[in-house]
């Protein structure tokens, strides 16, 4: 049966969109109020992100009513657009195109193909081993070693963060866990949910009591008022949501708590990088938002380690 006629569904998605409603309403009342040219730029950045917030839930919730192939695919255009974002900031040189060729037109689509036909073993090791020892073997062949290694490394860690650690999100469509089975989109439902919410929260209590910074030459926004008030925020809703996972209450909340950390933990390594490169995001792509992997960078961190720890503890 289609999951989009589950009641637990229903209900879910039925929410996501009352809350978008609310926040489009607020967002237009508060446009309509007189205010200084200060407060008009940030109440035209909260509707910008309200825009773009609902063209994402809209794209994410019809490619996961496709079903897992439609997943998949949009999970691969994810990916690929995070690592052209991420390749475009790290300067490559002649001698690395061969290899970006491959990175993203054979490799890229390989590992979501595997992840497609539900190869577990190959998907787990195809991009940290074979991948890992190929991409240094094909530059090399283009003889410029200035700052190889530099240049390899780059290729490396943008493969490894936008495409195998993302790739972990859809792969959960596959997992089979006992008295789950063909229920699982609601579990990558539930992953996403409480990691974006848990950014957002985190923003919103930072605005509120954030007072002292986490790290200020990092991300100057990330405060520890903003830490806690989201994490714990966040771990009370994804406790709440436990009816769409095969966990129970008290599970639900350590998955989400590890969920927000680990968010918090990829937001703050992208932000470092981009610090390092000097720009204050990676892309233009999504309104008020950046680009994708501003969008998605607490997912990198979170989706593997959510991956392993629901098939290790749930999955046969």
């Amino acid at each position: 049966m289609n999951q989009f006629f589950d009641v637990q569904t229903q209900w879910f998605v039925g929410g996501v969109l009352a809350l978008l409603g609310a926040s489009s309403l607020i967002g237009w009342v508060l446009s309509h109020r007189s205010g200084n040219p200060g407060y008009k730029a940030t109440v035209a950045n909260l509707n910008g992100r309200i825009r773009a917030w609902w063209l994402m839930v809209v794209i994410f919730l019809a490619a996961t009513a496709l079903g897992k192939m439609g997943t998949v695919i949009l999970f691969g255009l994810i990916s690929f657009l995070a690592l052209r974002e991420f390749i475009t900031m790290t300067p490559t040189k002649p001698g690395d195109h061969r290899a970006l060729f491959w990175v993203f037109f054979v490799i890229t689509p390989i590992q979501y193909a595997v992840i497609a036909f539900n190869w577990y073993g190959f998907f787990s090791i195809f991009i940290p081993v074979y991948a890992f020892l190929f991409i240094p073997m094909r530059s090399v062949v283009a003889g410029d070693c200035d700052r190889f290694l530099e240049r390899t490394a780059k290729i490396q860690w943008g493969l490894m963060i936008c495409v195998y650690c993302v790739s972990h999100a859809p792969a959960l469509l596959y997992l089979d866990i006992p008295g789950y089975r063909g229920q699982n989109a609601k579990l990558l439902m539930y992953f996403v949910a409480v990691v974006q919410m848990s950014d957002v929260l985190q923003y919103v209590w930072g605005k509120l009591l954030g007072r002292r910074k986490i790290a200020p030459n990092v991300s100057p926004n990330k405060t520890l008022g903003g830490l806690l008030g989201g994490v714990f925020t966040a771990t009370f809703i994804g406790a709440a949501l436990y009816r769409l996972t095969p966990f129970t209450p008290l599970q639900s909340a350590g998955m989400s708590l590890v969920l927000t950390l680990l968010g918090f933990a990829g937001g703050l390594v992208m932000s470092a990088i981009k610090r390092d490169r000097g720009v204050k995001d990676y892309g233009n792509l999504i309104e008020g938002h950046g680009g994708v992997m501003d969008r998605i960078d607490s997912l990198c961190y979170s989706a593997p380690v959510f991956f392993h720890l629901t098939r290790f503890y749930f999955a046969e």
